[in-house]
């Protein structure tokens, strides 16, 4: 009996919370559409029932201010202070009932009640500081917060204070209370981080970057930990100082071995931002002190990657340093696989580089190692032109890892190599699905490729160009580029006036940059703009002129006139705010 009274009890007064619930959302949905007198109601019913829910309160003296019934909001507050006079909090919610009514000393003086109130129970603080946030009295808010902090250590409102410094606009009291609290709970780190990547941008000079790198700096001075290192490298990272953030990080390893993986994970960091030079560096360092061999030959292998990317003499050499120093065997697993892709792909030595395929698939531990291996045999074999051989390996490793990212990137090969041979009807089929790729990468060359083939098939077995584009698409991948630039001459030339001519000219001036031939990309680039300036790929041809001028050619006021271009006419680029940006820095903005 006692059990199913128990549970009857239990049942009625959860319906009773829904109930409750649902007449609020009533009552709210009311309020938002100005409804004020059906809000009132149904809160009034609400209050009655739960007579001290402050949000019920709140809201209900709110209904009434905005239909000028203050008296009775007045009314009901006093009532319910004189019931419980412990309810302090409520003087705020009294007080702004006079400040609505423009009684400016009254609400003070119920405002000063409240503060004075915290002395007796710092609880009710966060109660108070969170109601004069909520009616924009953000000083006292602050002024409630510290007075609650200052008489209980344990209670946890920097971060609070700080937000509403942040609403505020004063970012240097914000910060310094960011950093105050992790140098009580560190744990708080992520969240630091993400918000305070809101005020900061990559411009180093920015006011907030300055006011965050101070705060962080005397804190270290005063007080060495790990953790101001940790944002030190993480704010120089942001700014795009990778050399600084290198800094920061030796000084983490040295006093925590176990960082070594952060400078690791700068150095790639620094690598796809091209950064070469600290790149190296971050490796090298991961070489030297790595007791790992995973990460040490990681390392390795990336210092060969910037030695391709950079175009070094040396590259053979350095490949075969590395194996005669630790030999070819499971160690040096994926560097004979990056050193198949640079004999194909840049020495043309596909022939060579199926040997070195071959050897490394016996050295492979695991099925993924074999794939990965399979999918640059397969490359070498679209380098070949052996179109069906490469389409049976992708395909399988497309079937066995059918929900992995190998598998995705196996599907998106089976469509570029179909595009590749002609089929443009597969590859259609393919691309459409990777569309939805989970790899954004994946998902984004997809979608451009699924685009070209759209936007360029013959109609009414009319040539259109697709066919000749594509063998020029493959000549780059090939690694072929005078010869690509050959055939799209001839495409710009016989499909003049086409939507394929711009496809052609937005290739070739690719290709004209990637060969370091800037003047010519640039004159290509303006060609696309005589045909036309609203065409479809003139936001992508303005921000890639911008961005030559700016990072190639060294002329900034060249660059600024093309981001302008993008800020102004075209407004719904996808480039839009990365362009604002870096126009709004190169003119020397404060952003």
């Amino acid at each position: 009996m006692k059990i199913r009274l128990l549970l009857f009890i239990l049942l009625v007064n959860s319906s009773f919370i829904i109930a409750q619930s649902n007449n609020f959302a009533l009552a709210e949905n009311y309020f938002r559409n100005n409804e004020f007198e059906k809000a009132t109601q149904i809160l009034e019913v609400l209050v009655k029932k739960s007579p001290y829910n402050t949000t019920y309160i709140k809201r209900l003296i709110s209904c009434y201010q905005e239909t000028d019934k203050f008296d009775t909001a007045d009314k009901l507050l006093t009532q319910k202070l004189t019931q419980r006079p412990n309810l302090t909090f409520l003087n705020v919610i009294l007080g702004y009932n006079y400040e609505r009514q423009q009684q400016k000393d009254k609400a003070d003086k119920y405002y000063k009640k409240a503060l004075k109130s915290i002395s007796n129970d710092a609880g009710y603080g966060g109660t108070i500081a969170r109601l004069f946030k909520d009616y924009n009295k953000l000083d006292l808010a602050i002024e409630a917060y510290k007075k609650a902090l200052s008489l209980n250590q344990n209670l946890q409102y920097e971060f609070q204070i700080a937000q509403i410094y942040g609403e505020k606009g004063d970012f240097e009291l914000m910060f310094q209370e960011y950093v105050n609290l992790l140098d009580k709970r560190e744990n708080y780190l992520s969240t630091i981080k993400s918000f305070s990547a809101r005020y900061i941008t990559d411009d180093s000079e920015n006011e907030n970057n300055v006011l965050f790198k101070k705060a962080l700096l005397r804190k270290s001075a005063s007080n060495p930990k790990n953790i101001w290192n940790d944002l030190l490298s993480w704010l120089f990272i942001t700014q795009k100082e990778y050399g600084k953030a290198f800094i920061q990080n030796k000084a983490l390893y040295q006093r925590d071995n176990d960082k070594l993986i952060k400078i690791y994970d700068l150095g790639e960091i620094a690598f796809e931002n091209k950064d070469y030079e600290t790149a190296k560096k971050c490796f090298d360092f991961t070489i030297e002190r790595s007791n790992y061999p995973e990460d040490k030959f990681s390392a390795i292998l990336m210092n060969l990657r910037i030695a391709i990317a950079t175009q070094a003499e040396d590259i053979e050499s350095q490949f075969n340093l590395v194996f005669n120093e630790y030999g070819i065997n499971k160690n040096t697993f994926s560097i004979q696989v990056a050193y198949a892709d640079y004999l194909t792909f840049t020495k043309n030595q596909p022939e060579e580089a199926k040997k070195v395929l071959e050897r490394a698939l016996g050295f492979s531990e695991n099925r993924y190692q074999k794939a990965s291996v399979k999918l640059k045999l397969a490359d070498v074999l679209v380098y070949q032109n052996t179109f069906n051989k490469a389409l049976i390996y992708f395909s399988q490793i497309q079937t066995q890892f059918r929900d992995h990212q190998l598998g995705q990137k196996a599907r998106f090969k089976v469509a570029q190599t179909s595009y590749f041979k002609g089929d443009f009807k597969w590859s259609k089929a393919q691309l459409k699905v990777l569309k939805g790729s989970t790899s954004q990468l994946i998902a984004n060359d997809a979608a451009d490729l699924f685009l070209i083939i759209s936007d360029n098939q013959p109609k009414d077995s009319l040539p259109s160009g697709l066919a000749s584009y594509a063998k020029a698409d493959l000549l780059s991948y090939q690694n072929k580029n005078d010869e690509a630039i050959t055939v799209l001459d001839n495409i710009i030339t016989k499909f003049k006036g086409q939507s394929i001519e711009d496809e052609a000219l937005f290739k070739k001036a690719k290709l004209f940059t990637k060969k370091k031939k800037f003047d010519e990309a640039i004159l290509t680039y303006a060609r696309i703009l005589d045909i036309d300036q609203k065409g479809i790929l003139a936001d992508d041809v303005y921000y890639n002129i911008a961005e030559l001028y700016k990072n190639e050619l060294n002329n900034p006021e060249k660059a600024k006139e093309y981001y302008q271009k993008i800020i102004f006419d075209y407004p719904s680029s996808i480039y839009l705010v990365d362009a604002r940006n870096k126009f709004r820095k190169l003119r020397g903005d404060t952003l």
